[in-house]
């Protein structure tokens, strides 16, 4: 989960909800256009919103009679108000859906089927075919996958400096995770060695990365029943009880939305966190973090690491002009090779984290190692400070994210805000109600 949505104003999806049909998609420069598309960087990353207008600019100008408008809600997914935003049809005409809804939002009808379309990514049979599974169904395509990752653990090489440990030795088990964080929050005031959310479904989201980590789940393999009561779970809660209370090493400090966290981690007295290695990008690019402080490692004691991401798709009101119009947009600034956002000679200039292993949409094909090639020859920082998690992430098996992950990560907020806010709290109790919850939500759900 983890990215965002734009507000939009209805009235510029378009004026006909024609859905598109089977044969050759029309050509979108044919006529006057207009498609709204979800993401716009906001006006606190000015560089990276110039570069997305500049990008709009010349997508225009090579697509006569196209008019792009952008929506910048930041982050531009957020759990609370994409449920209501798409059934009121509010969504832009190119709007991003985080992998955990793919099958609400495509069973719903509430995305177009692009199989006609699916040409106009150039590169569309170099992205990784069981990625692509995920937005296929039925012999249909209702998206475009945009990240795919796994999670590790981010940290901040400065700090490990500073508290006198080696940054090129990060922890690889929750033991040490626990004794550099001592450390590390032992330089004074101010300084958290570990950084946990609470709230806003990222409290939830984050439980879920730590107990696949240690060889657990959240559901049944048929997604009907809630397992997470488990050994698994508890030692996920005892491990983030014993470090709040015992070792005073996460600060005192609820983090409850997505960029709380992020703010504390780029303000520098952040050590570590769970994370995939997007969090370096967006904590350097919006939330002002120094570019060569960040590494990121494997997942301590990994059995699985969850597997996330995210797509974008299409409204289904959109007219077959816009489209065409929205995928070739999707084309020009996600899927070519040193364009949009692979520009990276580009993101060099602007100061961002160049080198960071940020996504595998395209694998090892022949599009995926042109991009790392140009990733490396651009990079802005050592490639070394993320070759552990290089290196973990392809040996510990992925793991998808549950069926109804984001009630269940609102119902997972509560155990972590529990143990978090409350030293008194009750491993067992917190874990024996949100099963309670899950399991009356899940045969709510049928």
């Amino acid at each position: 989960m983890r990215r965002s949505i734009g507000l939009l104003v209805v009235s510029v999806i378009g004026v006909s909800a024609t859905a598109c049909g089977s044969g050759e998609p029309p050509s979108s420069s044919s006529a006057s256009v207009i498609i709204t598309v979800a993401c716009q960087p906001a006006k606190s990353a000015p560089k990276e919103r110039q570069a997305w207008d500049d990008d709009v600019a010349a997508f225009m100008k090579a697509h006569p009679g196209v008019t792009v408008k952008s929506t910048d809600q930041q982050p531009c997914f957020d759990p609370k108000t994409f449920g209501p935003k798409l059934a009121g049809g509010q969504m832009e005409t190119v709007f991003v859906v985080p992998v955990t809804n793919y099958n609400d939002v495509i069973g719903q009808g509430q995305a177009l089927d692009i199989t006609p379309y699916a040409s106009t990514i150039k590169n569309w049979n170099d992205l990784r075919p069981d990625v692509r599974e995920l937005v296929t169904k039925n012999g249909k395509v209702y998206g475009v996958p945009n990240v795919h990752y796994g999670v590790g653990l981010v940290y901040n090489r400065a700090l490990f400096t500073k508290a006198g440990l080696d940054p090129d030795n990060p922890p690889k088990t929750w033991a040490e995770v626990r004794e550099v964080a001592k450390k590390i929050s032992a330089l004074g005031q101010g300084y958290v060695g570990y950084g946990e959310y609470s709230g806003g479904n990222t409290g939830g989201w984050h439980f879920t990365q730590a107990i696949y980590g240690r060889g657990g789940s959240i559901l049944t393999e048929d997604g009907k029943k809630a397992v997470f009561n488990s050994l698994e779970g508890k030692a996920v809660l005892q491990n983030l009880h014993d470090m709040r209370w015992v070792d005073n090493s996460m600060g005192n400090k609820l983090l409850v939305g997505w960029e709380s966290l992020m703010m504390a981690m780029g303000s520098g007295k952040v050590g570590m966190m769970l994370g995939a290695p997007d969090v370096v990008t967006d904590v350097v690019n919006k939330f002002k973090g120094n570019v060569a402080d960040y590494g990121i490692t494997g997942l301590p004691e990994a059995k699985a690491s969850l597997s996330g991401g995210e797509a974008y798709m299409i409204n289904p009101k959109a007219t077959p002009e816009q489209a065409k119009a929205g995928m070739e947009w999707i084309d020009f600034r996600f899927n070519t090779v040193g364009k949009g956002r692979f520009d990276f000679a580009r993101g060099k200039a602007n100061g961002n984290p160049v080198g960071v292993p940020d996504n595998d949409v395209y694998g090892d094909s022949a599009t995926g190692k042109a991009i790392q090639a140009e990733r490396v020859k651009n990079a802005s920082l050592p490639v070394t400070n993320y070759e552990p998690y290089v290196q973990a992430a392809a040996t510990v098996p992925p793991k998808a994210e549950p069926v109804h992950a984001q009630e269940l990560y609102a119902i997972l907020d509560v155990v972590m805000s529990g143990v978090l806010s409350r030293e008194e709290a009750s491993v067992d109790q917190l874990l024996a109600d949100a099963e309670t919850k899950a399991n009356a939500m899940l045969a709510a759900k049928g």
